[in-house]
């Protein structure tokens, strides 16, 4: 019992050694939360602010929906005589003119550009509110990324002292004739390919820091700290609940609503176009006396309506807008449809994942443990080979790797599903 314990002890001392530098760097660095990581990148991003101008310069548009055209004056000499054209008391006939007139488009005309265009600044709207979503998806993946790579790490560095152990162990037992230098070289093999892992491992997690520096839109060189230790997050909800969810909250469910919406009211603009528009005219004209008459000043009013004789034109508008109206509502439904089937296909991943990690958590973790430990126990009394300690140890080491894939795996399927509904999701009871 005492040796078994000194053995656990050996085989757990790098493992606590790593943890407590970890701490240290951690205290250094200071941590780092993903809340914060996802507000600052909402704020800064510059693919955000672009798609936030963009739906300001459709609110402005939207502002000069509906507005008259500006009024026309006229400046007009009428009836002056060629022979003197400068003399305007020559002819009772000869006046100056000053006249107005502004063109009224037919009644509900402005109403109905104002509602589309309120519309159109509605759906662009919810399109910034769809890049915000996809933005914080995209942080949290990179941040439970990263998170797997520091585990990865984590698990590597202590792996490889173990190793660094057992190649002693093998080295003392060769030395007494207990082994053979075979089993040496086949430790060192793998102390090696711990070594070509960091590396590899290392340079991801800078290609990762990057990656999330630049959605943050900070300098990608910006220092990104060791992360914390993390447990899955309880989860609950079923389909029709997450379904009701993203009917409620998703921005590209909104934004293709506020376009059939749009639609609408450009039908019923388009139909107005078969009704003429009108013009008001006013005219002043100052006569001068002339030829024994006092020249007494007049004016004049007048209405002038277009046309719509040509109807061909505006059926083709009316059923351009008809097609626009129904493409709309099928980008709806094929929406719900991508929606629902998101939802399905995450729940069955996340369920996937939380059942992994329930399983590596009690049961694998310890069983794989307690294999090495009496590989150990039974080395030391030569009833077992060299070969099942570093057999028995190298399948604890990718069991704890696959343990914290499968924690990364249900967090970033969550931030999935997060962005497929629209919101937070709740945590279970």
């Amino acid at each position: 019992m005492i040796l078994r314990r000194f053995l656990l002890f050996l085989l757990l001392f790098p493992l606590l050694l790593f943890e407590v530098q970890v701490l240290q760097a951690e205290g250094k660095q200071g941590p780092e939360k993903l809340d914060a990581l996802v507000a600052l990148a909402v704020a800064n991003n510059p693919e955000v602010k672009a798609e936030a101008e963009r739906w300001q310069m459709v609110v402005e548009r939207a502002r000069q929906a509906g507005a008259l055209e500006d009024p026309m004056l006229m400046l007009r000499v009428q009836n002056a005589l060629i022979r003197d054209p400068l003399d305007f008391k020559r002819d009772t006939m000869t006046a100056k003119v000053v006249g107005l007139s502004q063109k009224l488009p037919f009644y509900g005309k402005r109403d109905l550009m104002r509602e589309e265009a309120g519309f159109e600044a509605e759906a662009e709207r919810w399109v910034v509110e769809e890049r915000r979503i996809e933005l914080r998806r995209m942080v949290k993946e990179a941040w439970y990324q990263i998170y797997l790579i520091d585990r990865s790490l984590e698990t590597v560095a202590g792996n490889s002292r173990l190793l660094d152990d057992l190649i002693r162990l093998a080295e003392s037992m060769y030395g007494v004739g207990k082994t053979g230098q075979q089993e040496i070289f086949q430790a060192q093999l793998e102390r090696s390919k711990m070594e070509e892992m960091r590396i590899g491992l290392e340079q991801k997690r800078r290609s990762l820091a990057a990656s999330l520096n630049s959605l943050v839109f900070r300098p990608v060189e910006t220092a990104v700290p060791l992360l914390a230790r993390m447990t899955v997050t309880p989860f609950s909800l079923a389909t029709a609940e997450l379904e009701r969810l993203a009917l409620a909250h998703r921005p590209v469910l909104k934004s293709l609503q506020a376009k059939i919406d749009k639609t609408g009211a450009s039908a019923k603009l388009a139909e107005k176009d078969f009704y003429p528009d009108v013009t008001v005219s006013l005219e002043y004209m100052q006569r001068d006396p002339a030829m024994d008459t006092p020249g007494d000043d007049m004016y004049g009013a007048q209405l002038s309506f277009n046309l719509p004789i040509q109807t061909e034109w505006r059926h083709a508008k009316v059923a351009e807008i008809q097609a626009e109206r129904r493409m709309a509502m099928q980008e709806l439904a094929a929406q719900h449809n991508r929606i629902r089937l998101a939802i399905s296909d995450g729940l069955a991943q996340l369920e996937r994942s939380r059942k992994l990690t329930r399983l590596y958590d009690q049961g694998i973790l310890t069983q794989a443990g307690s294999a090495v430990e009496s590989a150990m126990a039974a080395y030391r009394t030569d009833k077992a080979k060299f070969s099942e300690v570093l057999n028995s140890r190298m399948a604890l080491f990718n069991f704890e790797r696959e343990y914290h894939g499968a924690v990364a795996d249900y967090q970033m399927q969550l931030a999935v599903l997060e962005g497929v509904v629209g919101t937070n999701l709740p945590p279970a009871p």
